[in-house]
C-alpha cells in the first residue's frame, strides 16, 4: 500500500512560499505531536504555526505534489526539526516503535480507515452530496414532482411520488430539493444562481413519463413542484490549503441557514467561482469596511470611513461556476453578509 501523508499537509508551491513572509512558529512549540482520533490537520497545525493554514510550507513541498495529496493516520508522530536554521516537519513511526526516534518509512500491513481529516468533516459533509446551487436558466430542465400517491399534499419517507423528466433507468438515486432564494452579486445585481434547499432522497422504482420514485429519506415535507437531481457519486476530495496564485476578491452574499451573522464553523456563500479562478482549497481572508456615523458642529450627519479590518480566514471547499462555499475556520468577530474577501 502506498504510504500516504495528508491532504492538508501538502500544498503551497515553493515559489509562492519563498515570496511570502517567513513562517512564524507559536511560542514554545512542541517538538512532536502524536496524532490521535478526533484530530484535524488544521487543528494540529495550530500547535506549531501562528498561521495554521501555512503548514504545507513547512514541509517544503513543490507545486507538483499538490496534485498528489496524501493522508496521515492516528498513531503517526509529527516531529519538528530544523534544516539550515529553518523549521521543518517530518513524520516518524507510530507510537510503540522500538526505534530510538530516528525517522523511518512506515509500511501499513492493511488499509487504515481512521484517516485524519483536513477540516471538521461534519461541518461540510452535507454540502458535498446535496445540490446547493442551480445555475440561472437550469430550473426548467430539471426533473420535478407532478403528483403524489393518493393525491397527498405532502409526502415523507416511504411514500411514492410521480416525476416528470426521468425517461430511463440510467440514474437510480436522486436528491430532492426546493429552489430557494436568488443569489445576487452585491455589486452588479446579477443573479448568479439559486440556492437549493435540500429535502431528502428518492430511489427510482419505474421509469417513464411520469416515472415513479420512492422517497427513502425525507428531511422536510416534500410536495408537488419540488425538483430532483441525480445523487452525485461519493468521492474523496483533497482539501489542500493554498493561497490563490493570482489576486482574488469577492464578497459574502449569504450565510447558510438564512442567518444574518455567523462565526467560526459557519458556511458562507461567496460571489465568485470557477469563472473567477476560485478553486477548492483556496484560503481567503475576510475583511470588514465600516463607517463611523457622527455629527459636525452644525448638527449635520457625517460618515467617516474606518480603515479596513481583517478579522477571519475561510477555506473554500465547494465551487460552482459563479458561486463558492467556504468554511470559516477562525474568526475574531461576527461574520456578516457584505464583508469582503481577498488573498490572505
Amino acid at each position: 500500500m502506498v504510504r500516504i501523508i495528508s491532504a492538508l499537509i501538502l500544498a503551497v508551491t515553493a515559489f509562492c512560499a519563498s515570496a511570502e513572509e517567513p513562517l512564524q512558529l507559536v511560542d514554545n512549540p512542541p517538538d512532536r505531536h502524536i496524532v490521535v482520533r478526533g484530530d484535524t490537520l488544521w487543528g494540529i497545525s495550530g500547535k506549531f504555526l501562528k498561521q495554521p493554514w501555512r503548514w504545507p510550507e513547512i514541509w517544503n513541498m513543490n507545486k507538483a505534489e499538490i496534485k498528489n495529496p496524501h493522508w496521515i493516520y492516528p498513531g503517526d508522530v509529527i516531529m519538528l526539526d530544523y534544516v539550515n536554521g529553518k523549521p521543518r516537519l517530518k513524520i516518524g513511526k507510530s507510537v510503540g516503535s522500538t526505534d530510538t526516534g530516528r525517522m523511518q518509512p512506515k509500511v501499513y500491513s492493511k488499509a487504515v480507515q481512521q484517516v485524519v481529516p483536513s477540516i471538521p468533516p461534519n461541518a461540510i459533509e452535507p454540502f458535498l452530496s446535496q445540490p446547493l446551487v442551480i445555475e440561472p436558466g437550469e430550473h426548467d430542465n430539471i426533473a420535478r414532482i407532478i403528483a403524489s400517491q393518493e393525491d397527498r399534499v405532502f409526502m415523507g419517507s416511504g411514500d411514492t411520488a410521480y416525476v416528470t423528466g426521468i425517461p430511463d433507468t440510467s440514474v437510480v438515486n436522486w436528491n430532492i430539493f426546493r429552489p430557494g432564494k436568488a443569489l445576487k452579486d452585491p455589486d452588479t445585481g446579477e443573479v448568479l444562481g439559486h440556492e437549493a434547499f435540500f429535502l431528502g432522497n428518492a430511489r427510482l422504482v419505474e421509469p417513464g413519463e411520469p416515472a415513479s420514485v420512492k422517497i427513502t429519506i425525507a428531511k422536510q415535507e416534500i410536495g408537488r413542484g419540488d425538483r430532483l437531481l441525480p445523487t452525485p457519486l461519493a468521492k474523496i476530495v483533497a482539501y489542500v490549503p493554498h493561497r490563490p496564485e493570482q489576486d482574488v476578491s469577492g464578497k459574502i452574499i449569504a450565510i447558510y441557514g438564512g442567518a444574518n451573522e455567523g462565526g467560526t464553523s459557519s458556511v458562507i456563500t461567496i460571489n465568485r467561482g470557477t469563472h473567477d479562478a476560485f478553486e477548492v482549497g483556496h484560503v481567503v481572508a475576510l475583511y470588514r469596511n465600516r463607517l463611523s456615523i457622527g455629527y459636525d458642529e452644525k448638527g449635520k450627519r457625517v460618515s467617516t470611513p474606518i480603515p479596513e479590518e481583517r478579522y477571519a480566514l475561510a477555506f473554500i471547499f465547494r465551487v460552482f461556476d459563479r458561486v463558492s462555499y467556504a468554511l470559516v475556520v477562525q474568526s475574531e468577530k461576527s461574520v456578516m453578509i457584505g464583508d469582503s474577501l481577498r488573498n490572505p
